[in-house]
């Protein structure tokens, strides 16, 4: 009978999100709120619940106290089950004064977190994204392959992969090739103007994990899995690439994309992912009781239409609508829309007041903002308030207003 491995979950969480300002000026990427009632980093940690890995730790750095306070509030495993926890690990300093200088320097400067969970394998994912992954299928192909180091890939058009680290593998997914952001990324074969992309997801084995890491930190390098960790690696040790498209996820609808996965790195993805969400048949169909993506637990009553156009929308917990025109919007919790109201295609998080006549269209409003009766934003011919960030798609965002007392 073969032993269950024990893994350990890192979740690397400290992004900054820079391209995706002013959503990112009071908090961390994984943190921006997603799709209504979740944040982005539910994504990732409801694949790791749903695949049975329930030890966690969340490295966090960038703007961390939102993220914090959701994990807080969301994400507490109850904690009658040894090593099942989920925990928010700030940098530690333990190497010297300084904030976590790549990837790999995060997760070297927490060895003492491996050392003392003494897992067989760790499982490095990223916060960042959003896709459904059953991790478990990743860990069987590791384990079938006798691997070293897995690391999760999917093709991306080669005239847009010099974003990402560009893999080479023989017929069995071993790497032969690997290169970090080329500027002309090698296409994979059988498959012209596609390039096999790292997602950053990784299965390595703990013992080679804490070696190489551990040699790394003591000599100058980007201390990045990408850049320098999975180049010193692949031509030595067993590192494969497990093809994303090949993970199945229970409940999944035929409709659905396959191997569906957005970065949302930009405020337009981020927009353009939202409505994925939406339509009869939508590329992510988040009504999947098989693989749920876990969010905060909401106190909000159901939502009240009191009058009104909705169309191909969704909407969260306590929204009121009086008398407004809504069509293709995202539409979070305790959300008010007054009378005369239209709204086309945008995100509106949660505590946002629309006002009577307020036209907004392709606009994302983050929190507890406030519409003014009559705003018109995104409409034709309507004057830009400089207060705004246009996006070159033509998205506007109106960043975070401030936190009123709830009535």
């Amino acid at each position: 009978m073969i032993r269950t491995p024990r893994v350990l979950g890192i979740i690397l969480a400290g992004g900054k999100g820079e391209r995706l300002h002013p959503l990112t000026a009071e908090r961390s990427k994984p943190s921006v709120p997603f799709g209504g009632r979740f944040r982005i980093v539910d994504f990732v940690l409801s694949n790791f619940v749903n695949s049975g890995i329930l030890g966690i730790h969340l490295l966090v750095q960038y703007k961390s106290q939102s993220l914090i306070d959701h994990l807080n509030a969301a994400w507490r495993l109850a904690p009658l089950v040894r090593d099942h926890f989920i925990s928010v690990v700030p940098p530690q300093m333990r190497l010297g004064e300084s904030w976590f200088k790549g990837t790999a320097d995060a997760v070297v400067q927490n060895l003492n977190l491996i050392h003392d969970y003494n897992p067989d394998l760790v499982a490095i994912f990223g916060a960042d994204h959003i896709y459904r992954i059953d991790i478990r299928q990743m860990i069987e192909f590791h384990l079938e392959r006798k691997a070293d180091v897995t690391v999760c890939a999917r093709p991306v058009p080669a005239d847009r992969a010099s974003g990402f680290g560009i893999i080479e593998v023989d017929g069995e997914g071993r790497f032969v090739g690997f290169q970090e952001k080329p500027r002309k990324p090698k296409t994979m074969p059988g498959e012209p103007g596609m390039a096999f992309s790292s997602m950053g997801n990784y299965i390595f084995d703990a013992k080679l994990l804490i070696e190489t890491l551990t040699a790394d930190s003591q000599r100058e390098s980007a201390h990045d899995f990408g850049k320098t960790i999975l180049p010193a690696l692949y031509p030595t040790r067993r590192v494969f690439a497990y093809d994303f498209r090949k993970n199945a996820i229970p409940g999944q609808r035929p409709t659905e994309e396959v191997a569906y996965w957005r970065d949302v790195g930009d405020l337009f993805s981020y927009w353009e992912a939202n409505m994925d969400l939406l339509g009869e048949a939508p590329p992510l169909d988040l009504n999947n009781a098989d693989w749920p993506i876990q969010g905060r637990g909401l106190t909000s009553g159901p939502a009240r239409i009191v009058s009104g156009e909705i169309v191909d929308s969704m909407l969260g917990g306590g929204v009121v609508v009086k008398g407004a025109r809504i069509r293709r919007s995202v539409i979070s919790r305790e959300v008010s829309i007054a009378e005369g109201a239209e709204l086309d295609e945008c995100v509106i998080c949660d505590h946002v007041k629309v006002g009577a006549g307020a036209k907004l269209r392709r606009v994302i409003v983050d929190r507890w903002n406030d519409i003014a009766p009559g705003e018109r934003i995104g409409v034709e011919g309507a004057p830009v308030n400089p207060a705004h960030t246009v996006d070159p798609s033509g998205i506007i965002v109106v960043g975070r207003g401030k936190t009123r007392a709830l009535q």
